[in-house]
């Protein structure tokens, strides 16, 4: 489950394609690459709202994608990422010990899990090494590959969201200033679990998920303006000039909110380590909607800008390019799935 893609040294000399299939709770999102020595092209990809059941919203996917193989994504109360020190082992042997050691990090019963690890840094003082450790509940993968399973599809790797991101970002991003000592957070809002990663100097040191997100932000809109879902929805992201400073009022509490569980997370990491967070990176759907970076800058006293999933990607001809740059915004966990 747990692999960094600068850590992943692959030559592609021959075309290979890779799906990413990102299952959200208001959206599936699917991106399909193509590799060949040190290009990678979006071939194509879409955005499906869960209006239907997921079986038929992935059914509906597959037939007008080729999903026969798909690399998949979980998140959310049944997962968990630590970042331990291991004492100092090759890859073979931290296999070996990753049951034993695990258990000393992990919230559940090893016995209960799917469980994985990569070494990120071998070289700590005190012979120790920095290991990011993964696991997943067993009832949790084995739902999602039944799911997958029963609309003719098979899967070829299960990753962890955060994990995706952060995958996603240094793709896209591999001389950017967080390669300097700095350390940069990652903050990806969907519709149920927002994913926040903070990565210095191009290493993951803190994951987690954090259950503020965008259907808080439309709920508190519903109350305050009365509306359905699907209006609220609308006003949120595109408000009118007569009620934008009544919408950014009404999303005031649950902002903060966020901001708090974000600042509770940089305090955190700040306390183990010598450098600070200098910059967020917005993804995900939940975060279309007009102010939400210059909101969240001012409550975190930190510079929020967005960033481009497909920056470093090439486009292939025919794709729908309007609907594309509607929707690259919420392809970012998927882009990374797919770069597996």
């Amino acid at each position: 489950m747990a692999n960094i893609l600068s850590k992943m040294k692959v030559n592609f000399n021959k075309e290979r394609f890779c799906v990413g299939l990102d299952i959200g709770s208001s959206a599936i999102k699917i991106v399909k690459l193509k590799f060949l020595n040190d290009l990678v092209e979006l071939c194509s990809f879409d955005v499906e709202p869960l209006k239907l059941d997921l079986g038929e919203a992935l059914r509906k996917l597959k037939a007008t994608q080729a999903l026969d193989s798909v690399n998949i994504g979980v998140s959310g109360l049944q997962t968990v990422i630590r970042y331990a020190n291991f004492p100092r082992m090759n890859a073979q042997e931290l296999r070996q010990a990753l049951k034993f050691e695990a258990q000393k990090h992990i919230p559940f019963n090893i016995s209960e899990v799917n469980l994985d690890g990569v070494i990120l840094k071998d070289d700590l003082s005190d012979s120790k090494m920095l290991v990011l450790i993964s696991a997943a509940k067993k009832e949790l993968i084995s739902g999602r590959v039944k799911l997958i399973e029963s609309v003719g599809s098979s899967i070829n790797t299960i990753d962890m969201d955060s994990i995706a991101l952060v995958n996603a970002f240094i793709f896209n991003n591999p001389s950017f200033e967080y390669q300097e000592h700095k350390a940069i957070a990652l903050l990806n809002i969907g519709s149920c679990v927002t994913n926040l990663d903070i990565v210095e100097s191009g290493i993951p040191r803190l994951s987690r998920d954090i259950h503020i997100a965008s259907s808080n932000f439309t709920q508190k809109i519903m109350s305050i303006f009365e509306l359905d879902s699907a209006n609220a929805e609308s006003l949120k992201i595109n408000p009118d000039a007569e009620r934008a400073n009544k919408v950014k009022a009404a999303v005031e509490s649950v902002l903060a909110n966020l901001a708090a569980e974000v600042r509770t997370s940089f305090d955190y990491y700040e306390s183990q380590s010598a450098t600070s967070v200098v910059k967020i990176f917005l993804s995900g759907g939940g975060s279309n909607f007009t102010g939400l970076n210059e909101m969240l800058g001012h409550s975190l006293g930190i510079e929020v800008e967005y960033w481009d999933p497909l920056k470093k990607l090439q486009i292939a001809q025919g794709l729908d390019t309007v609907k594309l740059k509607q929707s690259s915004n919420q392809l970012a966990i998927a882009v990374g799935l797919a770069l597996r």
